[in-house]
């Protein structure tokens, strides 16, 4: 799995991914335009950064990618899943995809995906361990309850063509993951799914079939949260809609710069600081203790954040 040529093509087909992730997601919105930033890494590797602001459809926009090496210690390889038994430094090796997108209009949900391939070396520079990873998720800032159920079932499909265990056991490590364990365990969104460290082997998978899921992950979103978007943009909303989007992109945030892995991995290996924080949103709002009358909007949007079965509607 781990040889040179499979590496640099899941870097190549990372790259064509970015092209066509920021060609569709720019057209669909209708206005604005993506800004690149090509950046190189101090100690190996580097990536290109596209983002959007103050869109017509999207208030902010980011989708990324980059190809990274270096060395870490032992010890923080082992902390991101790695298994390298006794080696006190590891070579590594990542490329992947990032995108965050914050509409504009409280009616239509942020949205997060991301896919990638990591690679660790032992002292020689011989690969010891890799493993693909990813995910995608949502976050509704209005209580749209159909929206989980069409995101949910488009995820529950491109996983059902690459193995009937996927959907089932990513949507609930998804459950589990995206949540503010400090807010009393409060979900970040209506979740998705989410999974890391698959090897080959997997579910009885090669490497070639592995890389193929995680490639129809990456191009999920056309499908899943694509007609989101057209079908709510227009809708009208007020200040108090703003008021709350504003207040769970705080939590947004909360979760990112609190329990983020990749936002953690980027800091420890001196990434580009703005491609690292690209996810968070242009404008938050942080009230104290704000509470929300039983059977209003927010309350209702709230009570969705608890994980259950979306694909029976």
């Amino acid at each position: 799995m781990s040889d040179g040529p499979l590496r640099m093509r899941i870097a190549s087909l990372i790259e064509s991914l970015h092209d066509e992730t920021t060609a569709y997601f720019g057209e669909l919105d209708g206005g604005g335009a993506f800004r690149e930033d090509r950046w190189s890494r101090p100690g190996g590797g580097g990536g290109v950064s596209r983002v959007m602001s103050d869109g017509r459809t999207f208030e902010k926009a980011g989708v990324n990618r980059s190809v990274v090496e270096g060395t870490i210690p032992g010890a923080m390889a082992q902390r991101l899943g790695g298994q390298i038994g006794g080696v006190e430094e590891a070579g590594f090796f990542v490329t992947g995809m990032s995108l965050v997108l914050h509409p504009r209009s409280p009616m239509v949900p942020t949205v997060h995906l991301n896919v990638r391939y990591f690679e660790l070396s032992g002292p020689d520079g011989a690969p010891i361990d890799a493993w693909f990873g990813g995910g995608t998720d949502l976050t509704p800032t209005w209580p749209h309850r159909d929206d989980p159920v069409h995101f949910h079932r488009a995820l529950a499909a491109v996983c059902g063509r690459h193995h009937p265990s996927f959907y089932p056991r990513f949507k609930s490590w998804c459950d589990h993951y995206f949540v503010n364990a400090h807010r009393h365990e409060e979900r970040r969104g209506i979740g998705g799914i989410f999974f890391d460290h698959l090897r080959p082997g997997e579910a009885g998978l090669d490497a070639e079939a592995l890389l193929a899921f995680v490639m129809d992950v990456g191009q999920v979103l056309p499908e899943a949260y694509g007609p989101l978007v057209r079908r709510h943009r227009d809708q009208p909303y007020g200040e108090r809609e703003r008021r709350f989007q504003l207040l769970r992109r705080g939590r947004y945030v909360e979760f990112n710069l609190v329990h983020d892995r990749g936002t953690l991995f980027g800091l420890q290996t001196n990434a580009r600081i703005e491609s690292v924080l690209m996810s968070l949103p242009p404008l938050a709002a942080w009230e104290y203790a704000p509470e929300f009358a039983p059977g209003s909007p927010e309350a209702e949007l709230l009570a969705m954040l608890e994980p259950r079965d979306w694909i029976a509607g």
